[in-house]
């Protein structure tokens, strides 16, 4: 079927990269019919690859991504295979939230779930809610390591057919936020600055690149 909410172009399947940082969610998600409950949560910090994770699991699985604040739309979500439903925490409406649990449960549909924190920490003050959310598996996904943003960054030059020495490679990845986010936007960014000057990547355009984004960051 087709997404109801379309994925941004980044986040495309093909270019999510397994590795020991989230290793253990992609076991998980391997069988979502054996969740209990039908329910998973995953949870990181900022830059750990959460909302990159949910595409990859609906285009695994057929399902649909859902932004917290389109938890109110219960009845079109249901025809998907699967639920992922990012930055979950985040829902300000519990009794919507518990009736898209309730709904998706009723109807076989696995909803994995996104979020900072596990969900037995999450704001909730509904008891029928937070009893769900603490019976909810969860794990958690950890900061990319140094190998999985270096291959990454490499793989975002190669797309844009960039030619950036190695030891250019390495300066960015010292100086800019340790995300797979912020070495799409520098990458971005460094194309873009590198063809207005004449397709050079000269070091007055890196180090406008890394200033920009690390002042992005803070």
């Amino acid at each position: 079927m087709n997404l109801p909410f379309p994925a941004a172009q980044f986040y495309a399947a093909a270019d999510f990269m397994p590795g020991s940082c989230n290793a253990a969610a992609l076991a998980w998600l391997e069988q979502p019919r054996a969740w209990p409950a039908l329910r998973l949560a995953v949870y990181g910090e900022a830059g750990t690859g959460k909302t990159h994770l949910l595409h990859y699991f609906v285009a695994q699985h057929g399902g649909a991504f859902v932004p917290a604040a389109s938890v109110r739309q219960v009845a079109p979500l249901l025809d998907a295979a699967a639920l992922a439903i990012d930055d979950a925490d985040s829902v300000i409406d519990d009794v919507a939230l518990l009736h898209l649990l309730n709904a998706a449960a009723e109807h076989g549909v696995p909803v994995l779930l996104a979020a900072r924190m596990a969900p037995s920490h999450w704001d909730c003050a509904l008891p029928d809610l937070v009893s769900r959310l603490r019976a909810t598996p969860s794990v958690a996904l950890l900061p990319p390591q140094d190998d999985m943003l270096r291959a990454l960054l490499r793989k975002l030059l190669a797309d844009r057919q960039m030619a950036v020495p190695p030891r250019v490679q390495e300066f960015l990845l010292a100086r800019l936020p340790r995300t797979g986010g912020a070495l799409r936007a520098a990458v971005a960014l460094l194309d873009g600055y590198s063809m207005a000057s004449g397709g050079a990547v000269t070091h007055a355009v890196v180090q406008r690149v890394v200033a920009e984004c690390g002042d992005a960051s803070a």
